[in-house]
């Protein structure tokens, strides 16, 4: 991971981002920052009723991603290497999703400001995987709150990261192919995504990995 300091690992809700987050950390001695969704008092009723409290999780989204992302400013003596599972223009594509035009244009006017102080990533994965993978992991992991989310709205959100990420060119970009592969409990497939993120990546580069035996 030479001359990278900061990686980001982003996609979908289920696609396993903090999972090879805390994979990545363990093997390669990173300091680790995690998303802190639980601490959301809005997202269990937000999936029930999104219309009536989209607005509200986006905003304590927002705010706490930004008090999170200040904090990596700081210097950490003990690791040279940062990894995070989520990059700070994720709530904007959650926001595209959830809210409507006017909610949108007053979260606009917030984002914009606080999207001056955010640092950016040296190198962002991006994790991809078809919705109804999305859709087994999410039933697999058993969060109470995520009961009641459909498979229409994971599927908008997954067009959502997939346009964004089309059109993508800020900092070199990973984009992998996880439907065939289980880095979680099969150590030679995420052997294939640790060999290949080492190498130098320029631009954007694609990895599509083969299921290991």
């Amino acid at each position: 991971m030479r001359n990278l300091n900061y990686v980001a690992i982003e996609g979908a809700i289920g696609v396993g981002k903090t999972s090879l987050a805390k994979l990545l950390s363990e093997r390669l001695g990173a300091k680790l920052v995690l998303e802190k969704f639980e601490d959301n008092p809005f997202l269990s009723e937000f999936y029930e009723d999104p219309g009536r409290f989209a607005f509200q999780t986006q905003l304590f989204f927002l705010l706490q991603r930004y008090q999170q992302q200040q904090e990596l400013r700081q210097v950490d003596m003990f690791h040279n290497l940062l990894i995070s599972d989520y990059m700070f223009i994720k709530d904007r594509l959650f926001a595209s999703l959830n809210l409507d035009e006017k909610e949108m244009s007053l979260y606009d006017s917030i984002a914009n400001m606080l999207e001056r102080n955010v640092i950016n990533p040296d190198l962002i994965i991006y994790l991809q995987a078809d919705t109804s993978t999305l859709m087994k992991n999410i039933a697999k992991r058993g969060r109470e709150f995520e009961a009641n989310i459909s498979y229409d709205y994971i599927n908008g959100l997954n067009e959502v990261y997939t346009e964004y990420f089309f059109r993508y060119n800020e900092t070199p970009l990973v984009i992998i192919n996880t439907n065939y592969i289980d880095f979680v409990n099969n150590s030679a497939d995420l052997d294939q995504v640790i060999d290949y993120i080492r190498q130098p990546v320029t631009g954007t580069k694609f990895f599509n990995p083969t299921a290991s035996t």
